[in-house]
């Protein structure tokens, strides 16, 4: 059965894509900030035929206790797997753009905390030779747009950091899956105003599922994302700079 640590296991599409996984038997180490939120999650994958799940509450802020963090996680099941994090914020971009304080906590939060945790969890994979890893990042990486640009950005940086890590680990058997949701139907994105390409989460969570069981790189999702996100990269930039976007 497949070893699976969830980090940001209470989100939305974290919890949507191990529904999928729990019905294949798999054992889970689910990370999260509420226990209470963990528990309901523990005990839904087991009814959906998780083997065993055991849960652990931690801020990754707090960068000081992700080696303990990973070593609890390979201690209970004795071994991790895949390695799935999907834990970020949907910050306010006005507060970001008039407290520095806010903006580098959604730095710490959307991009730094789970690159060190990356960092520790490489060096364990590449030892091991084998592995998947898979990380939520956004399409609001693939360029900066006014009304969300410090979001953006920390997505940006994830993105070529886990580019960098894919372009490691292959080497060892290690695969590095980058997932660029669009608007999914979130507590997160709740405040939003509505859109006809706002996705369901369960939808998102399977096409996560397969992209994870297939060994894939890259996965837009929904897919029409991809071509999206092709024609905002390529309008010019003397007419995307006057665009609200």
């Amino acid at each position: 059965m497949l070893k699976i640590m969830v980090i940001g296991a209470t989100s939305a599409i974290a919890h949507e894509t191990a529904k999928f996984f729990a019905a294949d038997g798999a054992d889970f180490f689910l990370v999260g900030r509420s226990p209470e939120k963990l528990s309901v999650i523990k005990d839904d994958l087991l009814a959906r035929g998780a083997t065993s799940a055991e849960t652990h509450e931690i801020d990754m802020n707090n960068f000081d206790h992700h080696q303990a963090l990973l070593d609890s996680a390979i201690d209970r099941m004795g071994q991790v797997d895949v390695l799935y994090i999907a834990h970020g914020s949907l910050g306010d971009q006005a507060l970001a753009e008039a407290d520095v304080d806010v903006m580098l906590q959604e730095m710490n939060t959307n991009f730094l905390s789970t690159a060190a945790f990356l960092t520790l969890a490489a060096n364990y994979f590449e030892e091991r030779r084998r592995g998947a890893i898979a990380v939520i990042s956004s399409v609001a990486g693939d360029r900066g747009r006014g009304s969300l640009y410090v979001y953006g950005t920390a997505m940006a940086a994830k993105t070529t950091f886990l580019q960098g890590l894919r372009n490691r680990l292959a080497k060892v058997g290690v695969s590095v899956l980058t997932i660029k949701p669009g608007r999914v139907r979130t507590p997160m994105t709740a405040h939003l105003k509505p859109s006809p390409l706002l996705a369901d989460p369960e939808k998102v969570g399977e096409q996560i599922y397969k992209a994870m069981k297939s060994g894939r790189d890259i996965l837009y999702t929904p897919s029409y994302w991809a071509l999206i996100m092709m024609i905002i990269r390529n309008i010019p930039e003397r007419i995307f700079k006057r665009l609200s976007m």
